[in-house]
């Protein structure tokens, strides 16, 4: 597998939808990398507890704040949430590349499963609202509790990254791997996002029948 990704070192992470576990996993996870982490949220006084916990090179703001200032910006809201959230964002994230890791799922008694989305998925209904931003679907597998959890201290795992602009891929690539344990790897085009997000109910399933917080790995690459 090509190594030939950018330095990544210098930027600054902003967390929509920091406050949730996967968000505050993430953030966590980047602060422990050397990033600054801009964590976001509609409750300004929610961020900043979330990034109290995750510790020193986390500040909490209001998701405007937040998407404004950080360099590269991950959605991590809840799905209901989500068109409602970027759209309200539009300006702010105007020429920044924007890391989707929406997972559009339902839950009844047989468990999780995946719902129909108009635009096809997550990361294409990201991109038909930010048409002015470089959006790329990423993150969509990685255990929250393994994220938060402090024993663990590499996350082995491999992270699709989905996108139709290489650069910006090449940029998630490189950002999925200041995660220690963590290899980003391109996924294919934004209209592949569907069946990547989808899959999470899968995994959902394995992790409840075996008692695990199972991630991917993928073979001769």
């Amino acid at each position: 597998m090509s190594t030939d990704l950018p330095d990544v070192s210098g930027l600054s992470i902003g967390i929509l939808g920091g406050t949730g576990d996967q968000g505050k996993g993430l953030a966590r996870r980047f602060a422990l990398a050397g990033h600054t982490v801009l964590i976001g949220s509609r409750s300004e006084e929610r961020a900043r507890e979330a990034a109290e916990a995750v510790g020193a090179r986390a500040r909490g703001a209001d998701n405007a704040t937040v998407a404004a200032e950080a360099d590269i910006v991950i959605v991590a809201v809840p799905w209901d949430g989500h068109k409602a959230t970027l759209e309200s964002l539009r300006t702010e994230l105007a020429g920044k590349i924007v890391v989707d890791c929406v997972n559009p799922l339902g839950f009844d008694k047989q468990g999780a499963h995946a719902l129909p989305v108009e635009e096809g998925s997550a990361a294409q209904q990201a991109a038909a609202v930010l048409p002015d931003s470089r959006v790329v679907a990423a993150f969509h597998h990685v255990s929250a509790v393994l994220l938060l959890d402090p024993e663990v201290d590499e996350v082995e795992l491999d992270v699709l990254v989905l996108g139709d602009d290489r650069e910006a891929t090449d940029t998630v690539q490189a950002l999925a791997g200041r995660i220690a344990g963590v290899r980003g790897v391109y996924g294919g085009r934004l209209r592949n996002a569907h069946q990547v997000e989808a899959l999470t109910a899968n995994l959902i399933s394995i992790n409840r029948r075996y008692k695990a917080h199972a991630g991917l790995r993928l073979t001769d690459v």
